[in-house]
This record gives C-alpha cells, sequence and structure tokens, in this order.
C-alpha cells in the first residue's frame, strides 16, 4: 500500500512539473505570436513606404513650400489634395498602430523620423479647415498624435543616425537564428 501511495506521490509531481511546463510553453508561444506579429506590422509599414502612390505624394507634400494655406491645397488643380489626403490617411493608420503598439515607436521612428512633424506642419492648415468642416476635432487626430509624438522624440536624440549609430556592427549571422 505505502508502495501505490509513493506512485500517487510521484504522478501527483509529475502532474504538477507538465501543467507548469505547460504554462511556461504557453507564455512563451504568445510572446513569439506577439513579435511575430510586430514583424508582420512593421513589414506592412515598410511597404506602405514602397508603394508608388504614396512615394509620389510624400515627395510632393515634402517639397510644398512653408505656410501654403488650405485653400492653396484644396484648390491645387494637379492633385495636390489627393496627395495630401493619401499621406494623411496613412500616416493616421500609423499614428493608430503605433498607439496600439502594433507597431513598436522605435521603428517608425527610425522610419519616419523628422519627416512625420514636417509633413504635419504643411498639412496642418488643410487639417484644420477639414476638422471645421466635418465639424471634428477628430479628422486626422492620430496624425496630428504621432506627428507630435515624433517631434518630442526628435529634441531627445538629435543626433542623425549617420552619426548616432557610427560604431555599429552586425551581429554574428549564427546569433541571429
Amino acid at each position: 500500500m505505502n508502495e501505490l501511495g509513493n506512485l500517487a506521490n510521484i504522478a501527483e509531481i509529475i502532474g504538477a512539473i507538465i501543467v507548469v511546463g505547460g504554462l511556461i510553453f504557453a507564455v512563451l508561444q504568445m510572446r513569439q505570436t506577439r513579435q511575430q506579429r510586430r514583424e508582420l506590422a512593421a513589414i506592412e509599414l515598410f511597404r506602405f513606404f514602397g508603394n508608388p502612390k504614396f512615394t509620389a505624394a510624400y515627395k510632393r507634400i515634402l517639397r510644398l513650400k512653408a505656410g501654403l494655406s488650405a485653400d492653396d491645397i484644396q484648390n491645387n488643380e494637379t492633385g495636390l489634395e489627393d496627395a495630401a489626403m493619401l499621406i494623411s490617411a496613412t500616416l493616421e493608420s500609423i499614428g493608430v498602430m503605433t498607439f496600439q503598439r502594433i507597431v513598436p515607436f522605435v521603428v517608425v521612428k527610425n522610419l519616419i523620423g523628422t519627416s512625420g512633424p514636417a509633413l504635419w506642419n504643411k498639412l496642418e492648415p488643410w487639417v484644420t479647415m477639414l476638422r471645421q468642416e466635418q465639424g471634428a476635432d477628430t479628422v486626422f487626430e492620430w496624425f496630428q498624435w504621432l506627428a507630435e509624438r515624433l517631434e518630442q522624440e526628435e529634441h531627445l536624440d538629435p543626433l542623425p543616425a549617420y552619426v548616432a549609430h557610427k560604431r555599429w556592427q552586425p551581429s554574428n549571422i549564427s546569433q541571429e537564428f
């Protein structure tokens, strides 16, 4: 009978070890899944910038002269408002994904950097006009939020990547897998 009690105790210990091991495995799997989701979101972010329409709009808005009015953008015959809409909608999406921590802020900062605030500064009068027309302060709110966060971060880390990370070395390839 004593032997049967010992076997029962061993079975309970093994069961507890299996449950704890299962929990540890589940936590590791959840972390890995979260990391994969972030990586996929980051890849999607890079695709935004690789889209030819976005690239053309991005270049066009960045090259606008400072102080352009909302009317200048809206009444432009060459599709300037379409470019403004594409940039604003894209950066709105990126702002939401950043806030929800789907895409890490550091990835967004490294990809967009100072151009986010620059784009916002050029389009702010137009967005303000849209907000007035729509009667909603929420029009492109996440674009503004993102530009403001990027601008705050710029003051904390003013060095460009080619200076700040001049001594960077790739890791050993065997360590990356």
